[in-house]
């Protein structure tokens, strides 16, 4: 199961390099691809709002 990022992303950008797939998109609210995703959730235990949950 992936993990996606929601609105209450604020864009600091803390997830990205953590994520071991490149499985997240920059933008005003960053973006996981399902399919790159290894549901390995590093990027929610250091994303500081809780924004990326899984689905």
């Amino acid at each position: 199961m992936a993990y996606k990022i929601t609105d209450a992303c604020v864009a600091c950008g803390t997830c990205l390099p953590e994520c071991p797939s490149g499985a997240i998109s920059e933008g005003d609210i960053y973006v996981i691809d399902p399919a790159a995703c290894v549901d390995c959730g590093t990027c929610a235990d250091v994303c500081p709002t809780g924004a990326i949950i899984q689905e």
